[in-house]
């Protein structure tokens, strides 16, 4: 398979909203080289890299996605939408939607070798978040190699707007109730995230230090979801709730893109 022109038909399903077929099962580093030509084009448009996500690190999303390791994705600065700001669904394929404790770093984070009290030193504060899965794949038929190539599932993210820091608080307890149109959908705590969210930064920051990158001062690390991933059509509104953090809603408008 080559890279370059797998890349450049995911890239084209994002512009055409149609998805391309399952793609074979590849080598991890194939997969993930498929990944960085993706972001080496949105980088050339002027987009800007503001943070990854670690995903697959709950039972509940590898068994629902078939998979049994994480994986992780780049944050783009195109990703981000507003708290409770209308956010166009017709941007996405097939969306779904996930709850999540975001990290916001204060100083750059970098492996091998990262431990706890090192990644807990690098955080500024967390939030609650809400991250926008999409696949560019056909009905979500993926391997782990194949979301990895898609930039592990990344459609969009929408962080809530009040900072909270670490002092204190046990991530690990953190309950989450995720409603969609008013209805209570999923119940989880973040322990389900690797036993801590904070364990998905660390092990984020020393696969990243694998290949030379740095995790930057002011860049969101999104850990992975708390609960199963609900499916989101347009004019549904979603909100997280996170015991001591707070709420984050994503209101998904009808209508166009732009």
């Amino acid at each position: 398979m080559d890279p370059e022109k797998t890349a450049a038909a995911l890239l084209d399903a994002y512009a055409t909203k149609e998805p391309v077929a399952p793609l074979p099962d590849m080598p991890i580093e194939d997969a993930y080289a498929i990944q960085r030509h993706q972001v080496q084009a949105w980088v050339a448009g002027g987009a800007r890299i503001a943070g990854h996500k670690v995903g697959l690190t709950s039972a509940a999303m590898q068994r629902q996605l078939g998979v049994d390791q994480p994986d992780y994705g780049h944050l783009m600065d195109s990703m981000f939408h507003t708290d409770e700001a209308p956010i166009p669904a017709a941007r996405f394929l097939q969306p779904r939607i996930e709850p999540e404790i975001a990290f916001v770093l204060k100083r750059p984070l970098r492996g091998p070798g990262v431990t706890a009290a090192q990644a807990i030193a690098a955080v500024d504060f967390v939030l609650p978040a809400l991250e926008i899965i999409d696949s560019r794949i056909a009905n979500w038929k993926i391997t782990l190699s194949g979301t990895i190539a898609d930039n592990a599932s990344s459609g969009g993210l929408v962080l809530g707007t009040r900072p909270t820091g670490l002092d204190g608080l046990d991530l690990r307890l953190a309950g989450c109730l995720l409603h969609r149109n008013g209805r209570l959908e999923q119940t989880g705590a973040a322990g389900a995230v690797l036993g801590s969210p904070l364990n998905a930064l660390i092990w984020l920051a020393n696969k990243l230090g694998e290949t030379g990158t740095t995790l930057e001062a002011g860049h969101v690390v999104l850990p992975g979801s708390i609960t199963a991933a609900i499916p989101v059509e347009p004019g549904d509104v979603v909100t997280a709730t996170i015991a001591g953090l707070g709420t984050v809603t994503a209101d998904f408008m009808k209508g166009p893109a732009s």
